[in-house]
């Protein structure tokens, strides 16, 4: 069923039309085809995730605040990440069911959801202790039982690895060799680089003669804290 939003009377239809039109009509058109990938959007909760002021805008084109100030969630990196750029990421990072995953910046933890149903393990690093118990909360509330949220800051040296993938739910400036460092052989990492107001979807991928990387696609968004910023003047 296909029907204007203002014409179904149920809830949970106008939910279900809500998540059908931001696969359809964001999603899609950002060249997300793997199926796999559309059927974790289509099942997961999404609006379970966003707090509630903003539940509203859960399948809105665009970035969803995790902090009451909106300006206050950009300066401190606390936002979910749009749902194509979200989708798009999930692609471009080629997921297999055995991989063991990474992800730095929880955020509410959908993005970690969506992880961990496409893959077998997820460790997720969130540095601001309160959106730790919100993104577990979330995970525990979602029925997600293969990932877990740690308090920690994902800037600094990390243990645990190697990883088949680690991804960064926010921009640096540059990808950090200690996050490279963690990757097994084959392993991809997925980040958002650059500086406003230009941003390319970044993928390295490990193999036994460095790291292969391309940039298929830009995006703006908020930096993840306390990655090095090095200054953009030349002289």
């Amino acid at each position: 069923m296909n029907l204007p939003l203002n014409t179904l009377a149920d809830p949970s239809d106008r939910l279900e039309q809500a998540r059908y039109n931001m696969i359809e009509q964001q999603v899609r058109p950002w060249d997300v085809s793997d199926a796999q990938v559309l059927e974790v959007m289509q099942r997961l909760h999404r609006e379970d995730f966003v707090p509630a002021p903003y539940r509203d805008m859960a399948f809105t084109d665009m970035e969803i605040p995790l902090h009451d100030d909106p300006v206050e969630a950009i300066r401190l990196g606390q936002i979910m990440l749009a749902p194509r750029v979200e989708a798009r990421m999930l692609q471009d990072l080629k997921l297999k069911a055995s991989d063991r995953v990474l992800e730095i910046g929880a955020g509410s933890g959908f993005m970690a959801a969506m992880l961990a149903s496409l893959t077998a393990e997820v460790t997720s690093l969130e540095i601001e202790e309160r959106l730790v118990r919100m993104a577990s909360t979330n995970l525990a509330q979602a029925g997600i039982t293969n990932a877990r949220v740690l308090h920690a800051n994902g800037a600094e040296a990390i243990a645990g690895g190697p990883y088949d993938v680690v991804v960064l739910s926010g921009s640096v400036a540059h990808v950090p060799q200690p996050l490279l460092d963690l990757l097994a052989p084959g392993g991809r990492l997925g980040a958002i680089v650059g500086f406003k107001p230009m941003m390319r979807a970044t993928f390295m991928e490990r193999s036994g003669k460095g790291f292969g990387t391309t940039e298929p696609w830009d995006v703006v968004t908020a930096r993840l804290r306390h990655f090095p910023q090095p200054s953009q003047f030349k002289f």
